[in-house]
């Protein structure tokens, strides 16, 4: 059984996470036609576009991308049910969905900001001009600038990121 939560967890960090960059992209104004938002497009285009047809347009396709977020919401209610009923063997107590599917939510989120920031760290040392540094950069900055205002530079060396990284592991400790 823990294989099989393992793998639901797994699943839904990738779609969960993939709408909420969705959202991220398209409200830094980031275009979609390279990578990662064809491939973030690619999986989230069938619950996003939908969502864009039923939503109110104020919602579905303002700054902020209503219906990528809306999508990251449902994604993690449905694996918030799921993830209960083969927990619980079969009996999903309802009343526990919104609040599991909160924290797989806020879970997600952290790790996804996580794996970013992870990212954006080891290619600004190890390939820093490369071609997808741009985009990392675009879509990490907002997140990091205002530690970069606090904490100085160590011989030269931006540790903003780690900082960063260490805030978001220390809430998924308190997310449990």
């Amino acid at each position: 059984m823990r294989v099989l939560l393992f793998l639901l967890d797994t699943f839904f960090f990738f779609l969960v996470a993939a709408a909420l960059l969705r959202a991220w992209m398209n409200h830094l104004r980031v275009p979609m036609q390279a990578q990662p938002g064809r491939f973030v497009m690619a999986i989230t285009d069938w619950l996003v576009q939908p969502l864009r047809r039923v939503l109110p347009a104020v919602i579905a396709k303002g700054r902020i991308d209503g219906a990528s977020l809306v999508a990251a919401v449902l994604l993690a209610l449905v694996h918030a049910a799921l993830w209960l009923l083969i927990a619980s063997g079969g009996e999903v107590p309802w009343a526990a969905v919104p609040v599991l599917g909160l924290r797989f939510l806020v879970r997600d989120l952290l790790q996804g900001l996580m794996l970013l920031l992870i990212v954006y760290a080891i290619l600004s040392w190890v390939q820093p001009r490369s071609p997808v540094m741009g985009l990392l950069d675009r879509l990490c900055s907002p997140i990091v600038a205002p530690v970069r205002r606090v904490v100085p530079l160590v011989g030269g060396v931006d540790l903003s990121v780690l900082v960063v990284i260490i805030a978001l592991q220390v809430g998924l400790m308190l997310l449990g």
